[in-house]
Formats: C-alpha cells, structure tokens, sequence
C-alpha cells in the first residue's frame, strides 16, 4: 500500500514538474516576444496609422495602396488551465488578454513592414478582423485565432515631404 502511494505522489510531482518547467518557459517565450514587437513598434514609429476614413487633403501622394498584416496565434495548455481556474471564480481572463494583445500588435507591425516596403509614410482607414480558428468543440481543440490588420498606405510623390505626426494629429483634432 505504501508502494502505490509512492508512486501516485512521484506521478504526481512529474506532473507538476512538467507543467511548472512549460509555464517558465510559456513566460520567458512570451516576454521575449513582447520585447521583440516593443523594438519593431520604435523601428515603425515613423509610418504613421490612422483609423480615419479620408485621405488627408495635404500632402501629394504618388500612390495608395493596400497593406496587410496578419498573424495566427494560439493558446498554450497553461493558458488554457490558467483561463480555465479564472472562469470557475469569475473575474478577467488575463491569460487571454496577453494572448489578443499579442496578436492585435504583431498585425499592426507587419501591415507597417509592408507599408514600409512600399516606402508608405501613412496608413489611413486601418480596420481589424478577427476570427477562431478552432470552431471544434466536440474534441476541445485549443484556441487560435487569426488577427488581420489592413488599411490604405499612402506613398509619397518624389520629393514631397510627408506630414509629420503633430501637422496630421493637428489637423485632424481641428476637424472634431
């Protein structure tokens, strides 16, 4: 009797063992990537994303185009037993809310690289779609979902200036 209990105790330690070794490395992948998408933002600063609809009236613009940037990303089984212990007391899924704020930051970023590749100062009308990815619930199939940011780059005629952040910001708090 004192052998099964041994070993349902070492059973359970490497149970443990295991989801404490993924949740450290879970953390470290995830602060990793966080502080990748801070250096990309500071690299993209300087496209400037706006939700407005029209086109500023300043400013002479060779081309428009459309800029994509999508990006899947999918819960880990700590964030599923995570979410899973919060939403038997009620309260916010944080473990969920790193895992969108993920995924809305890394779309923005690439639909700025592709902006950026077409040498675009600006990206007006940017909208977001979101959609899961794991419509199964008969099987539980962990969660992903897709993040797809797009807009309007605008690109600069040779030679024009483009508007800096505070003659666009300006303008557009003179309209409100």
């Amino acid at each position: 009797r004192g052998a099964v209990a041994m070993e349902l105790l070492i059973q359970i330690g490497f149970f443990v063992g295991l989801l404490l070794v993924g949740l450290v490395f879970g953390r470290m992948a995830e602060q990793r990537h966080f502080r990748e998408l801070a250096d990309a933002e500071r690299q993209l600063a300087r496209v400037l994303v706006f939700n407005e609809r029209t086109l500023p009236a300043t400013g002479d613009y060779r081309r428009t185009q459309l800029v994509t940037g999508s990006v899947v990303i999918a819960e880990d089984y700590f964030k599923r037993i995570a979410a899973a212990l919060a939403s038997i007391v009620g309260g916010r899924l944080t473990a969920y809310e790193s895992l969108m704020d993920r995924g809305r930051r890394e779309a923005i970023v690439r639909m700025k690289r592709d902006a950026q590749k077409i040498g675009a100062t600006m990206v007006f009308n940017v909208r977001f779609e979101t959609s899961s990815l794991s419509e199964d619930h008969r099987r539980q199939a962990l969660f992903s979902a897709e993040f797809l940011a797009y807009g309007t780059a605008l690109v600069p005629a040779n030679g024009a200036r483009p508007p800096t952040s505070d003659g666009v910001e300006s303008r557009l708090d003179a309209r409100a």
